[in-house]
């Protein structure tokens, strides 16, 4: 029995059900095509995109390499070593709190520990609470966060006194970075 014999024993209501069914088929099986097809296309202009951007980065790097030597070699002459967990101490004796004084920012509350240690760094942080003015606070945060003092904030959260609107409330975790004592992958 041929496929055209068992067609022309049915009934018009079974061709077209059977047109109907044979014609979703063939749309969901095109639908299916059509949206992988688009899918892939979508997903290389996307890989394309990136790898471009990625080849833009590689170039300036390339084009920069000689300013990150010198970076690299400026970070191993200056950057300290860490000496012990008795370097966060220092970080809040010698280091915060002289600069908080000269600027007479009220240092409240604080606490020290060990940070994390990283192929590029280690750390110490301070946590500590301020209250001054303004405009001492700026002053205070410029001279503790020099390049060659390797200090961080990790976390600020500033709120203005509700009291006294001439007046901040500051709340800082700082950190200050030490040469590496893990080696440096790669």
């Amino acid at each position: 029995m041929k496929l055209f014999d068992w067609y022309t024993r049915m009934n018009h209501r079974e061709r077209v059900l059977s047109a109907l069914v044979g014609g979703v088929l063939v749309l969901l099986i095109n639908l299916f095509i059509w949206s992988w097809i688009l899918g892939a296309i979508g997903s290389g202009r996307t890989e394309l995109t990136e790898r471009k951007e990625l080849r833009k980065q590689q170039e300036i790097f390339m084009t920069e390499r000689d300013l990150w030597a010198k970076r690299e070699k400026w970070l191993q002459q200056h950057q300290p070593v860490f000496k012990g967990a008795g370097e966060a101490s220092t970080l809040l004796d010698e280091q915060l709190r002289p600069v908080a004084a000269k600027h007479t920012v009220l240092v409240e509350n604080p606490a020290i520990g060990t940070g994390e240690s990283t192929p590029n760094h280690q750390s110490v942080w301070a946590s500590i609470e301020t209250k001054s003015h303004w405009d001492a606070l700026v002053h205070f945060l410029y001279d503790v966060q020099q390049p060659e003092a390797f200090i961080v904030f990790e976390s600020v959260n500033l709120i203005i006194d509700p009291t006294d609107p001439t007046m901040m409330h500051g709340k800082f975790k700082i950190a200050r970075w030490f040469a590496p004592t893990l080696p440096k992958k790669g």
